[in-house]
């Protein structure tokens, strides 16, 4: 690991430098980019993708650690590469989650990396609330915070509508404008100083659900399929081989849970410390009022989808941790720890019961609470249909999308659908024309 005294600051004086940052969630990211840009930083979104991100993040990154951090250095690396940015005046942003997992760690070998690759001289800033790092050139304030936490409330319920109103549509492509319209719109509401408090996400969530439920839907029947997965392997197309494109081209309707549960798991997290091990009471008040105030969000949200009785709405974060102590303790929180298995167990009941189990290589934690799991929850629900699909350097996306088409085959079956219909939109009988 480099020492900290190596590490090169990013600085005041830095501020027109080109950040860039990695891929994960499309939506969500977009929004949190137009954000930085009106602070002042001027942070670009990689796209860059294919084999050679992978070749470049096996380089500098031992085999043996977990995919992510690979793809995620291998992203960063490679588009320096290109020789499109100037490696004196370009800046890379990575996020820290300060947990057990190895994320946190992520940061200090892509220094590494830099090091071996010959840019030295690139500073590297951590995105994250834990206090792990500072750079004097880049500062979060509680205006961006609150910002970049609508942007994530913005960004979930625009995911969840998309998903279920995009496989129906009528008009190709109408559902893909309407999300970059409120992207638009929702960034320039951030820029005039609007959009973010909570009285003001009250009134939008509302109007974005309606906007969606507005759009000619056919009425047909689609397989629903749930992902769930180790959180950058779940959303991101890089690390999941656009995962839900696939899906989506097999005829199915995709349910991704979003990423307000992933953070209310993780302060939930810091008072089950506090309850397991002791700590501070003022911490212990600091965390039951961000629970509170998430918990307020979230019922927002929730009560944004209901409204229109078109929408399948997900359930509370209170509701998933409750049903998932049957088989997980709350201690288990390594990684997505029991939250993982939790969203399964909510995806079944909701009626997305055909499953992909994103398992990134060398993340622990997800093989326990992911795919170590799958065998007590098929004894639970008889009726699920889960299969882990693996991620690493080696794996091919073939053999990756043959067994999810396998799954879509027992889930066509389970619609009606013997592998006769020969629609191009269902597996079954892509699988039986193809054998």
């Amino acid at each position: 690991m480099m020492n900290t005294a190596d590490r090169v600051e990013f600085t005041k004086e830095m501020r027109d430098y080109t950040i860039l940052a990695p891929n994960m969630a499309d939506i969500h990211f977009s929004l949190l980019i137009n954000i930085f840009s009106q602070y002042g930083y001027r942070v670009e979104l990689l796209k860059n993708d294919g084999r050679t991100v992978v070749d470049e993040g096996l380089k500098y990154v031992h085999n043996d650690t977990c995919y992510p951090a690979l793809l995620v250095i291998g992203q960063l690396i490679d588009a320096l590469n290109t020789g499109k940015y100037d490696p004196d005046k370009t800046a890379l942003m990575i996020t820290q989650s300060g947990g057990g997992c190895r994320a946190s760690n992520y940061i200090h070998l892509l220094r590494k990396a830099l090091k071996k690759a010959g840019y030295p001289q690139v500073p590297v800033i951590s995105l994250n609330l834990s206090r792990l790092e500072k750079n004097s050139g880049f500062k979060i304030r509680i205006s961006m915070a609150l910002k970049m936490l609508s942007a994530v409330i913005y960004g979930d319920l625009i995911m969840l509508l998309k998903n279920q109103v995009e496989p129906y549509e009528k008009n190709e492509g109408e559902c893909k404008r309407l999300v970059q319209k409120w992207i638009d719109d929702i960034s320039e509401m951030f820029r005039k100083g609007r959009g973010y408090s909570f009285g003001e996400m009250k009134k939008l969530l509302p109007e974005i659900t309606k906007s969606f439920s507005e759009v000619p839907v056919k009425n047909i029947v689609k397989t629903k399929v749930g992902v769930v997965g180790e959180i950058y392997v779940k959303y991101s197309p890089l690390a999941n081989n656009h995962l839900e494109e696939f899906l989506f081209g097999q005829g199915c309707e995709v349910m991704v849970p979003g990423l307000l549960g992933f953070f209310l798991f993780k302060v939930d997290n810091r008072l089950e410390d506090i309850k397991l091990y002791g700590g501070s009471k003022l911490k212990k008040i600091a965390m039951q009022f961000a629970i509170w105030y998430l918990t307020r969000i979230e019922t927002t949200l929730l009560d944004a989808v209901r409204a229109y009785g078109r929408f399948t709405v997900p359930s509370t974060y209170a509701h998933i941790k409750e049903i998932c102590t049957k088989i997980i303790g709350p201690g288990c929180k390594m990684g997505e720890g029991w939250l993982l298995t939790a969203e399964m167990m909510e995806l079944i009941e909701s009626g997305y019961g055909n499953i992909v189990c994103a398992q990134p290589f060398g993340c622990l934690p997800n093989h326990i609470v992911g795919k170590g799991m799958i065998r007590k929850l098929k004894d639970m629900y008889p009726e699920s249909n889960i299969v882990p699909i693996d991620y690493d350097p080696g794996a091919t996306k073939v053999n990756q999308e043959n067994r999810i088409r396998l799954m879509l085959a027992v889930a066509n079956e389970n619609l009606g659908c013997s592998g006769g219909c020969f629609s191009s939109s269902c597996s079954a009988c892509t699988i039986n024309q193809q054998l």
